[in-house]
């Protein structure tokens, strides 16, 4: 892909200078305003970031600042033109539109779409590999996701800050890591379990693994072996919030309608609550719904860990359909949602647009030998299934989509700003996937 995208620009600078040589022989070329304005054709017809885009085409103008083009709304610079032929830059997260050309109050759109390439850089936000702790800047921090090998923590969510918080189940605390990287510890004392509520190192978890945010920035942890739901306030203090009537593994909350839901995955149940000490049955007889998000209209967004498939829950009626996957068929497949394969994803996040990526590794003991160890992402529109970055090889490396390495990715979210976070339990590391 992004081989292809350098050939776009080399091609495109080419192209570009044929045409600021063009516009020196038609320099005062005049759009005849109120007369058809034509595109003939565009090239190239898909790309990425920085990829240049020549227009061909009827009654345009030799004078750029007459003219602006876009895509879904977004400018594109415009860096040459003459009567015939528009040349433009497009610019980062344009997405895949129409180019709608105006000079004046005259307007024409492309009769076919640019196909716009989004490029998923992966990186490390923190963790040096170690299982163990320490806080710190970066790679100075240390986490424990897998000593021992059977702990699966999808405990990760992020802030309107930026500040991601963390379920760090081997040193039985909350992690709170700021914009800049920072490490440090919210609440919970390493090493030290127990079921106490305090201030920040007084308090005590046993093995927190899933956490989620209120519209407040209070988090929810579930504590799996304390049977209990824990709330620890922006500050730091932790609280029980109620107690879970089986091991609760996975929590989500419905910022619209305030409503926080807890899975317990060996019942196959998932309660809501909308009070503390309070909690009603929404759901049950779930294939493991280890993970689940709530997507804008309410309805939940289920892993369905247990089949190897994702499905939606229906708010109100609790219907289930099937979005991804087919039932009780392992693997790594790519494609049409029912055609699509996972092996036992483990948790999931949405985005703005409710479009779903999925942490795909959570056999128990974070198996390097499993065929699936990416982010993969499912388009809220057609379920077509893709991988966001990663492979079906377990390893550490940062890179672009593909190219880049996890090993038994187990948790992830994504802020405000559509940058993906992901657990990365046998790195014991902390990464990020930004898509431009």
């Amino acid at each position: 892909m992004n081989k292809r995208i350098s050939q776009y620009i080399a091609a495109g600078t080419l192209i570009l200078a044929s045409l600021l040589g063009s516009c020196k022989k038609d320099s005062t070329f005049k759009h005849q305003a109120g007369s058809a304005m034509t595109i003939d054709n565009f090239t190239p017809q898909s790309g990425g970031r920085s990829t240049q885009i020549l227009i061909n085409g009827s009654n345009f103008t030799s004078d750029l600042s007459e003219i602006s083009v876009s895509i879904n709304g977004k400018n594109l610079p415009v860096v040459g033109v003459n009567g015939n032929q528009i040349m433009v830059v497009v610019p980062k997260k344009c997405g895949s539109g129409k180019l709608t050309v105006k000079i004046g109050s005259d307007v024409i759109e492309s009769s076919t779409e640019f196909k716009y390439y989004f490029t998923n850089t992966v990186t490390t936000v923190a963790g040096n590999g170690t299982a163990g702790f320490a806080n710190g800047k970066g790679e100075e921090a240390q986490f424990n996701f897998n000593s021992p090998a059977w702990y699966r923590s999808s405990g990760i969510a992020v802030d309107n800050d930026l500040n991601i918080y963390v379920a760090d189940p081997g040193n039985a605390c909350v992690r709170k890591i700021d914009s800049t990287g920072m490490v440090s510890t919210l609440a919970g004392s390493p090493g030290n379990t127990g079921n106490v509520e305090g201030q920040g190192a007084a308090a005590r978890f046993y093995l927190p693994y899933s956490l989620t945010l209120d519209n407040d920035g209070n988090v929810y942890v579930a504590d799996v072996l304390n049977w209990n739901v824990r709330k620890v306030t922006p500050q730091g203090y932790a609280s029980w919030y109620y107690g879970a009537p089986a091991e609760p593994w996975a929590v989500a909350y419905d910022k619209k309608n305030n409503i926080l839901y807890l899975g317990c995955t060996n019942a196959g149940t998932i309660y809501k609550s909308t009070a503390a000490w309070s909690y009603e049955l929404a759901v049950s007889g779930l294939p493991y719904a280890a993970g689940f998000d709530v997507d804008t209209d309410g309805n939940l967004i289920v892993t369905g860990h247990g089949d190897h498939t994702i499905y939606k829950i229906t708010a109100g009626s609790w219907t289930r359909t099937l979005i991804a996957g087919q039932p009780n068929s392992g693997g790594y497949v790519n494609g049409p949602g029912a055609a699509a394969k996972f092996y036992y994803p483990w948790s999931l996040a949405l985005d703005s647009k409710n479009n779903i990526y999925v942490a795909t590794n959570g056999t128990v003991e974070g198996l390097t030998s499993a065929p699936d160890q990416s982010i993969r992402f499912i388009d809220a529109t057609t379920h077509e299934v893709s991988t966001f970055a990663g492979s079906g090889n377990a390893g550490y490396l940062n890179g672009i989509g593909e190219a880049a390495a996890f090993s038994a990715p187990t948790g992830v979210c994504v802020d405000k700003n559509g940058t993906v976070y992901v657990m990365d339990k046998n790195n014991n590391r902390i990464r990020k996937i930004v898509s431009e």
